[in-house]
């Protein structure tokens, strides 16, 4: 199942995409569904099958020309993200290969969704691209074991962990190049696991249609099962939280030149199985 959150006619709430790729309207199909990602995602198996009950029968379509695609967790409780957790990109990087999940948060203000623009900020114009597979909480998560982490997982969606590579590293913590507004793009949807097997997923980043990055999620050196059990060892994962798991080699900032991301540019991140999620940058309005 893929779920969306969606804006039609000025109001924004849950939905699924139908076979022939409209939305489902969820909440007008069983009014006792939760009108919000988080809420859904916190009510937990009984919400899903009732959703998929919906997208069974079909009803209450919206025509995909008339609902706008949001990111599927608009404003999540916690946006975190491992870093260097592809062995090439740790080695583009020139850093050694983590014995710990390199582990950094996100602003919950860069969370943008499909078709939103990225803007390239007044102070830099080191702006650098980041596909990556991201994952979002389903439930409450404290002290999970790597072997259990998968009940944990709502669903599974393509990110890009746009980074302002001078500001990333005006200290050790990344947090102020990474947190920028509108650098986090999430979406087009929410892919439920039982769809997706994580570990064996083709991932690649498109620039004006030019490839940038092309790998395989086999190759992070932390899975999302590791990755859980090292965050909830620390505080708890909520629903609707969510991760970035790392972005592989062929960021811009490694290559020479270095290349960075422009007005006009088109970014393209596509995940086997999870769609492809495209926005275009823009100069930050003023």
């Amino acid at each position: 199942m893929k779920l969306v959150t969606f804006t039609h006619d000025g109001a924004t709430r849950i939905g699924a995409m139908s076979p022939g790729g409209d939305v489902i309207d969820l909440p007008a199909a069983d009014p006792s569904l939760p009108r919000d990602m988080v809420s859904f995602l916190a009510a937990g198996d009984d919400a899903m099958r009732l959703a998929q009950s919906a997208v069974e029968r079909g009803e209450h379509l919206i025509p995909a020309s008339e609902a706008h695609l949001e990111a599927p967790v608009p404003r999540p409780g916690k946006v975190l993200a491992i870093g260097l957790n592809y062995r090439d990109h740790a080695e583009e990087s020139g850093q050694e290969i983590p014995k710990r999940p390199v582990v950094f948060a996100k602003m919950t203000t860069c969370i943008v969704g499909p078709g939103h623009p990225i803007h390239r900020p007044r102070v830099s114009a080191a702006v650098d691209w980041e596909a990556e597979l991201c994952f979002v909480i389903g439930r409450a998560a404290r002290h999970v074991k790597a072997a259990d982490a998968a009940a944990y997982v709502g669903g599974y969606t393509c990110g890009n962990d746009i980074s302002v590579r001078d500001w990333q590293f005006h200290s050790p913590t990344w947090v102020m190049g990474k947190g920028f507004d509108t650098h986090g793009p999430l979406g087009p949807w929410l892919v439920t696991p039982v769809e997706v097997d994580a570990s064996d997923l083709d991932i690649r980043l498109l620039v004006n249609g030019e490839v940038k990055q092309h790998s395989n999620t086999s190759q992070l050196i932390f899975g999302v099962g590791e990755i859980i059990e090292y965050l909830s060892t620390a505080f708890t994962l909520e629903p609707g939280d969510v991760v970035y798991t790392g972005t592989p080699a062929g960021v811009g900032g490694t290559r020479r030149p270095p290349e960075f991301l422009k007005a006009g540019d088109i970014v393209s991140v596509e995940i086997e199985g999870l769609g492809a999620l495209k926005n275009p940058v823009i100069e930050e309005p003023l």
